[in-house]
């Protein structure tokens, strides 16, 4: 495998009048498949909740018309998952490994890291689980990484954490630090909230830090699609571990205010990481590269005054690992990134490269309102839904500009948002989300 890395500036053109100016830089990393391909095994550890709250009432009630409640059966959250992680199991192959962890305010093994071929035993195993009990999250976390490591070596190892409630018993602080140590181990967690009660600042952080996916199942009967939408997506990961090297010269730098972030295939604010022996180099993880599923990146960069003609002002590496050679930190070749001062300045904006800007716009726009509306400003919360569902429509994604507007409609008529549309809310900001139901 191969990777494939474009440069391009949101208008190379700069005027030598300028004293500094502002440039946004994408950066595409693309896979590039070769013509015969092994399969990359696959190391899955399956975190679940099967906390009290996993167990629904028997009975739920709908209002008619006519104001009468007339019960109706509900589906059992935790069975429903159970069917989930049973449909992705029996599609692993004897070259996988798998282990499955259960956490309530304890977390317990249920089966460890081995090959997944004994599918009996293991749907025996995972059946058995009755919901009971409180939530501690990072107890469940501690314990799949315990588990997951023992499976890596050539494999690409993925955790699927799934939560439908706030971590009562449990440390917040403790999950984000697991995070940040799967991502040195080269495991990606994946976090799945489901319903409506689980804490979506806690669940994005860990995917963030581990360079994973946040997904969100609304409804139980969700839960088998959702997660075979995931579990595709991760099949698909031909190289691990990237991290980007951007290379700055002295006429350019990075904002110091959140200066790179991932808009594509979701919206994460990376980590910048410094190089103690070159200051001008920056680095920043990806994680997992997939053949079908290209990642964009845009930097924000200030240049300074800059002679007349073309200048390079940095320059564009990947280095990243290839399981199934069983090769570690290879490099990619370097990209420059050429700046075109001109005399006369022309401006030469780039669509490509707008349609990211507006993407990360998107994010952190609803980011604000969701700032505003834990402050208590309803006021200045809609604003900003209203802007940030006005950015979504100049970038097509009509599904989540009906979210965001609806939203704020709903706060401009001093109405409460639930909890649901919470999370809609931060999931149309943060992807675009395809077949939404509105």
């Amino acid at each position: 495998m191969k990777v494939k890395i474009e440069a391009i500036l949101n208008d190379p053109n700069i005027s030598t009048h300028q004293a500094s100016s502002q440039r946004q830089l994408q950066i595409s990393v693309n896979v590039i498949p070769q013509e015969t391909e092994s399969y990359l095994p696959l190391n899955l550890c399956l975190v679940l909740d099967y906390s009290g709250s996993m167990r629904s009432n028997p009975m739920a009630r709908v209002t008619q018309a006519n104001d009468s409640c007339i019960p109706i059966p509900e589906s059992n959250p935790l069975e429903k998952v159970k069917e989930a992680s049973l449909e992705i199991i029996s599609k692993l192959n004897s070259e996988d490994r798998l282990a499955v962890v259960a956490f309530n305010h304890k977390a317990r093994v249920i089966i460890a890291n081995q090959s997944p071929e004994d599918i009996i035993s293991i749907e025996r195993e995972i059946r058995a689980l009755k919901a009971e009990g409180g939530t501690a999250i990072d107890e469940g976390l501690k314990a799949g990484m315990q588990e997951i490591i023992n499976g890596k070596q050539n494999r690409v190892s993925q955790i699927f954490l799934l939560t439908d409630g706030e971590n009562e018993h449990g440390d917040n602080q403790k999950c984000l630090k697991l995070a940040e140590l799967a991502a040195e181990y080269n495991i990606t967690i994946n976090t799945l909230g489901f319903g409506s009660h689980w804490n979506p600042d806690v669940l994005e952080k860990i995917a963030d830090r581990a360079s994973g996916t946040l997904c969100h199942i609304e409804e139980p009967e969700a839960a088998t699609k959702e997660f075979e939408r995931l579990f595709n997506r991760v099949q698909s990961v031909n190289l691990t571990n990237a991290h980007l090297l951007l290379k700055l010269n002295p006429e350019a730098r990075l904002a110091e205010f959140k200066p790179l972030a991932q808009v594509s295939p979701e919206t994460i604010e990376l980590e910048i990481k410094e190089n103690q022996i070159d200051q001008d180099l920056y680095l920043t993880r990806l994680g997992d590269l997939s053949k079908d599923v290209p990642k964009v990146i845009l930097a924000n960069l200030y240049l300074y005054r800059l002679p007349p003609g073309e200048t390079t002002i940095a320059q564009v590496q990947l280095r990243y690992d290839d399981p199934i050679a069983g090769k570690q930190k290879l490099l990619s070749e370097k990209i420059s990134v050429v700046a075109i001062v001109q005399e006369n300045y022309q401006p030469a904006p780039e669509l490509t490269v707008t349609k990211s800007i507006l993407t990360l716009a998107k994010y952190r726009q609803t980011q604000l309102a969701e700032q505003k509306l834990e402050q208590g400003d309803r006021a200045g919360a809609a604003t900003l839904l209203q802007t940030a569902a006005k950015t979504a429509l100049q970038l097509g994604d009509k599904g989540a500009a009906t979210v965001l507007q609806d939203n704020a409609t709903k706060l401009q008529a001093g109405e409460e948002l639930s909890d649901a549309e919470r999370k809609k809310t931060r999931m149309v900001s943060k992807t675009v989300i395809k077949h939404l139901s509105i």
